[in-house]
């Protein structure tokens, strides 16, 4: 579970933006990620943004804050608004929170506090994540990984040993993309190269994971654990 929600910051007006940006500096649940002063440029960037929450402006030159809301799938949405006429249409694309501007660290916080609570209650229900194949886009079910490693072709790909033997390979996705989806009390990283269900591991040492997957010649499969994550793996198998 993250600690954290990753915020993205929106508004078009830079003195606005800057004391956004400074209330939320003010508030430990919250790790700003990126601030943008144009929609369509946050938009433009939104593939390579690893984020959680949006706050954002709504009326704004070219596309306003309620449309670029209606286009983020799965996030949090705040809305800092000097207008109170769009309230409803806020709430109507489930919106965590609705603030009038000028904004205030008390309520800034409580909308925070409630978008905390929204996050950690989708994360505890979620069972699986959305990712590009080689094949068209595929649910991966948490519970069917046992192993994802870089994938042999194309660094940038990962390859997934899923509980039936098969494999899948997932393209263009980065590890911290996958662990920021994961479940993290069940997945761990094992080196730079590697993260391994919990479940699927039969025994393990200083240095090696051993797997109940058989290979082809009937060995468990072994990987490395290497000493830049040693300490994390050892705290989260003895939880």
């Amino acid at each position: 579970m993250n600690t954290k929600l990753k915020c993205l910051l929106l508004d078009d007006e830079l003195p606005g933006l800057t004391y956004l940006k400074m209330l939320c500096e003010q508030i430990p649940e919250l790790e700003i990620v990126k601030t943008f002063n144009n929609p369509e440029k946050l938009l433009s960037d939104i593939p390579d943004l690893d984020f959680d929450l949006l706050i954002s402006d709504i009326e704004m030159p070219g596309m306003d804050g309620l449309h670029l809301a209606e286009m983020l799938e799965n996030k949090l949405v705040i809305f800092c608004t000097a207008y109170k006429d769009y309230a409803a249409d806020a709430f109507n694309i489930d919106a965590v929170d609705y603030i009038t501007k000028p904004v205030k660290l008390e309520r800034l916080q409580k909308a925070i506090t409630k978008a905390f609570e929204r996050f950690e209650k989708s994360d505890n229900s979620r069972k699986f994540m959305q990712l590009n194949t080689d094949k068209g886009k595929t649910l991966l079910y948490f519970n069917k990984i046992q192993y994802i490693t870089t994938a042999a072709s194309d660094s940038r790909d990962k390859t997934v040993l899923l509980t039936d033997g098969s494999f899948m390979n997932l393209k263009n996705v980065k590890f911290d993309t996958l662990l920021h989806e994961l479940p993290d009390a069940d997945f761990c990283r094992i080196n730079k190269k590697e993260i391994v269900a919990v479940k699927a591991i039969k025994f393990f040492n200083h240095n090696e994971i051993v797997l109940h997957h058989l290979e082809e010649n009937n060995k468990n499969t072994a990987l490395i654990l290497s000493e830049t994550y040693r300490s994390d793996f050892l705290k989260k198998v003895k939880l």
